[in-house]
């Protein structure tokens, strides 16, 4: 059982890192106060059935614990339990380039009201840090660098190949008549494609089924479409698995959503399985609504 403890100064990508962690399969807990991290240790490695890998995010919040945090990792390495740090850096007038595009107050000057100038609050914090900087087995300075290059590095440092099997692709069918989904990351319009629809014997079926899949793919440009479909997307998931996205969701519609864009999306999924890509398929209107 592997447990990460994520700190570092405010604002230098710590939840950006807790995120790309939990895409890795780590439980992650933001904010958790320093003494309560031996507790939960004890409850995780005596759950049963659980393998998940846990991270701890602890940052200035905690503060007030940070002179325990120190003897707190030690006592868990005596136990022989594997906790590592991971620090997150950044240069202070990066920090400070970063606080004025989010408009964000520094947690101590919210904190503390004597805290005037946030040239104060950084300095106080690097200063409350510095024990636990010298310790990190991990120091990731992120000055000169975006969030999607962070990822990858979180993804090289603690993906294992296992909990993470290549972008999640979501394919879900739908029709334009009810609008499209809110979460499509790419939308295809398969209303180019033969309506099964208009002909009675196939009218109550849906896309699920090979006689409509048959009828919709007939005059061959299903086929090519499928084929491009494909083929583009054989293009494009490297590029997203690159730039650290987890997710893509493929809105394909029809008018209706019961039949062409059910048969399309039914026919990609298998096309994607056979690639080997970790894909699954979800058809929003396939039952019919009044």
């Amino acid at each position: 059982m592997h447990y990460l403890i994520v700190t570092g100064m405010s604002g230098a990508g710590k939840t950006s890192a807790i995120h790309a962690l939990e895409d890795l399969g780590y439980y992650c807990v933001d904010n958790l106060p320093p003494t309560l991290i031996p507790r939960f240790v004890e409850l995780w490695k005596t759950t049963p059935g659980n393998e998940k890998r846990a991270a701890f995010g602890v940052d200035i919040r905690s503060w007030r614990y940070f002179d325990q945090l120190s003897q707190i990792l030690a006592e868990l390495k005596e136990k022989g339990i594997q906790v590592e740090v991971l620090y997150m850096d950044c240069r202070d007038e990066e920090l400070i380039r970063r606080y004025k595009t989010t408009r964000r107050m520094h947690p101590l000057q919210a904190s503390d009201p004597s805290i005037h100038r946030l040239e104060e609050a950084l300095a106080l914090e690097r200063k409350c840090l510095a024990p636990m900087r010298a310790q990190a087995d991990y120091v990731m300075d992120t000055s000169d660098v975006n969030v999607w290059q962070n990822r990858r590095t979180i993804q090289n440092l603690f993906g294992d190949g296992k909990a993470r099997p290549g972008l999640k692709i979501q394919l879900v069918s739908f029709g334009f008549s009810r609008g499209i989904p809110a979460d499509c990351d790419l939308v295809m319009d398969v209303r180019f494609l033969p309506n099964p629809y208009y002909l009675e014997s196939l009218r109550e079926h849906t896309g699920e089924e090979e006689c409509v899949r048959e009828y919709v793919m007939q005059d061959g440009n299903g086929q090519i479409f499928l084929d491009k479909l494909l083929d583009m997307l054989e293009f494009l998931i490297p590029l997203y698995e690159k730039e650290g996205k987890s997710q893509l969701v493929i809105g394909i519609g029809c008018t209706g959503g019961r039949h062409r864009s059910v048969s399309m999306a039914v026919l990609a999924e298998k096309g994607l399985k056979e690639k080997g890509r970790n894909v699954s398929c979800y058809h929003r209107d396939i039952v019919r609504r009044g």
